[in-house]
C-alpha cells in the first residue's frame, strides 16, 4: 500500500527521504486526520507519528496561504523538539511554498510576534510561548484548521493543560490531534473538554 491522494512530486520528495509505504500506525491515522477528525493516536516511538503528522499537515494546507495567519500549529515541549520538528518540515516541504516558523521561550517574543505579523502557515510552538504570544496579541487564530500536540505527555502536568484549555476557547472551529507513544487515563480530561466525539488509535 502506498500513500494516498499526494502529488507525484511529494511522493518523489518522500521516495528520497527513504519513505515508500505507510507504517501500520500512519494506515490508520491518516485517513483520520484527512477526514478532519479529532484524533487520538498512541503509538510507539518509531512507528511513525512525526512523519504521520508531517505528511498531514503538507497535504492539507498544500501552498502558501493568502492570509497571514498560521492555519497549522504543533505544540511541542520544548526547544529541542521544536527545532527538530522544524528541520523535519523542511526536508518533507520542498516542493511547497509554505511558512514555518518555531516560537519558544528561549527567543525575544517581540522578534516572534514579527514572524508572524509577516505571514505563517505552519507554527511550532511550546504552549508557554503560544500562550504568551496569544495573550500579547502576536498570533493570530482565526484561520487555524488543525493543531497538534506531539509527544503529548508533558501537556498533562505543571499546569500546561489550563493553559491550553484556555486558548482552546478562543478558538472557533479546529481539528485537534494529539500524539503520544503511550495512552494515559488522563487524557480522557482533553476529550472531555474541547475533544468531542475523537477517534482513537492505540498500537500501544
Amino acid at each position: 500500500m502506498s500513500f494516498k491522494k499526494i502529488s507525484e512530486e511529494f511522493k518523489e520528495n518522500l521516495l528520497r527521504l527513504e519513505i515508500s509505504k505507510p507504517t501500520e500506525f500512519q494506515k490508520k491515522a491518516m485517513p483520520l486526520i484527512s477526514s478532519g477528525a479529532n484524533v487520538f493516536g498512541f503509538s510507539p516511538d518509531g512507528t511513525g507519528k512525526t512523519a504521520a503528522l508531517l505528511i498531514s499537515v503538507i497535504k492539507k494546507l498544500k501552498k502558501q496561504s493568502k492570509y497571514d495567519a498560521p492555519r497549522a500549529i504543533i505544540i511541542v515541549e520544548n526547544k529541542q523538539k521544536a527545532e527538530e520538528l522544524e528541520e523535519n518540515f523542511r526536508a518533507f516541504m520542498k516542493h511547497t511554498d509554505l511558512l514555518i516558523f518555531s516560537a519558544f521561550e528561549e527567543h525575544k517574543v517581540e522578534n516572534q510576534k514579527d514572524a508572524f505579523y509577516e505571514g505563517v502557515d505552519i507554527a511550532i510552538v511550546t504552549m508557554k510561548r503560544f500562550s504568551r504570544l496569544y495573550f500579547l496579541n502576536g498570533i493570530n487564530l482565526n484561520e487555524v484548521q488543525m493543531i497538534f500536540i506531539d509527544d503529548a505527555s508533558f501537556i498533562l502536568k505543571n499546569g500546561l493543560f489550563s493553559e491550553l484549555v484556555r486558548l482552546s476557547e478562543s478558538i472557533k472551529s479546529c481539528q485537534y490531534i494529539v500524539l503520544s507513544d503511550q495512552n494515559d487515563p488522563r487524557y480522557a480530561r482533553i476529550e472531555d473538554t474541547f475533544m468531542k466525539n475523537a477517534r482513537t488509535i492505540d498500537l500501544t
